[in-house]
């Protein structure tokens, strides 16, 4: 098993639907620690965290079979997003039909049901709102570098990548993110944005 950890993560996947599951066990031994400390950072529950864990690996397995595996290369951040989902799934079902009324970027439950904080803390809203607050602080700032900051956290690409779709050098495209989140602190610091 020790020749598959030398494999990138795009290679195991493909010995893995070409039949090899000794490749998918070294993907889930790679990924499972990471994967298991963001479910339970999500939940804050144990035996939640176990449940959405296993599910997501048959999930990513059966969309892996089935050939719905797009994003090369960023196999962690497609099965996070898998996780992600499901908890939103069970979540929607534990809580029920709740009205949310919204007053500018607050959001609050209507009938106060003591179960949405028991799986959304508030320190997890508190980080939601202050992604809200930058994503606006990134549509203030040039195209260019609105463009790769889009492009470097919101598309997980590399900078090799950026500076293909860009036509420039790497050089070029570390320099432009470079100044971006120059700009992203001056702002924030402007608008008193402050990260949770």
């Amino acid at each position: 098993m020790d020749s598959y950890n030398t494999q990138t993560d795009e290679q195991l996947i493909s010995l893995y639907i070409g039949g090899n599951n000794q490749a998918f066990e070294t993907l889930l031994l790679r990924h499972k620690d990471r994967l298991y400390n963001y479910i339970f950072s999500i939940t804050r529950q144990r035996n939640l965290t176990e449940d959405i864990f296993q599910e997501t690996f048959i999930k990513a397995i059966v969309m892996l079979k089935q050939g719905r595996y797009s994003e090369t290369g960023k196999f962690y951040n497609w099965i996070s997003r898998i996780a992600r989902n499901i908890f939103i799934d069970y979540y929607r079902k534990e809580v029920g039909d709740v009205t949310i009324i919204s007053n500018d970027l607050i959001t609050y439950d209507q009938q106060n049901k003591a179960k949405l904080y028991d799986y959304i803390t508030l320190d997890t809203l508190a980080y939601e709102q202050t992604l809200q607050d930058i994503g606006k602080l990134v549509e203030l700032l040039p195209k260019a570098q609105k463009d790769i900051i889009k492009m470097r956290f919101y598309n997980n690409l590399s900078f090799k990548e950026i500076a293909e779709l860009q036509n420039v050098s790497i050089n070029t495209a570390l320099g432009r993110i470079r100044y971006a989140i120059i700009n992203l602190r001056k702002l924030a610091s402007h608008y008193n944005i402050t990260p949770q």
